[in-house]
């Protein structure tokens, strides 16, 4: 997440229980489909103000996030961010060892959350997500192989003829 907006100490303006705009920097999936896709908008809100003071004293704002809208859906969130604005603390000291009364005036900075700053945010309930059901596959079954013939020899006989013996000649006379 991201603030939209910048929260800040100075004037004395900002108090408990403000809601400010976020939106969601980096897309949210599950199993590679998106869920909560990226500029989804979400709210945030002051859960603590302390604004700079005398004696060195800085300002402090403390932040949650409270929920965002994705695909009609508003899903609660957790998560936080603050600021501690610089303190005075040593401007005091020495001011108190010279002039004990300028302590009185010496004040930390405000706290600021400037626009664009993150947050890291984490869903706070079981949100329900269905998938397109997935085309089905195409099944190839292969064609039955042909069996294996053995090629049939082709045996041609040849019937010998019969040989004639040979007559043996009359004997002349």
């Amino acid at each position: 997440m991201k603030t939209l907006v910048g929260l800040t100490t100075e004037g004395k303006k900002l108090k408990v229980g403000h809601r400010f705009e976020l939106e969601v920097a980096e897309a949210v999936s599950v199993d590679g489909q998106v869920v909560i896709p990226v500029g989804s908008p979400a709210v945030g809100e002051v859960t603590s103000v302390r604004n700079k003071g005398m004696w060195g004293k800085s300002g402090h704002i403390e932040t949650r996030m409270l929920y965002v809208r994705a695909n009609g859906r508003q899903i609660r969130l957790s998560g936080s961010i603050d600021d501690k604005g610089v303190t005075g603390t040593a401007g005091v000291v020495a001011a108190a060892v010279l002039i004990p009364v300028v302590g009185f005036f010496v004040t930390g900075t405000s706290a600021q959350i400037p626009v664009g700053s993150n947050i890291t945010g984490f869903v706070q309930e079981d949100v329900p997500v269905t998938f397109p059901a997935p085309a089905p596959l195409a099944v190839v079954v292969p064609a039955p192989a042909a069996p294996m013939i053995a090629p049939v020899a082709t045996v041609t006989t040849v019937a010998a003829a019969p040989v004639a013996e040979p007559v043996a000649a009359a004997p002349q006379e």
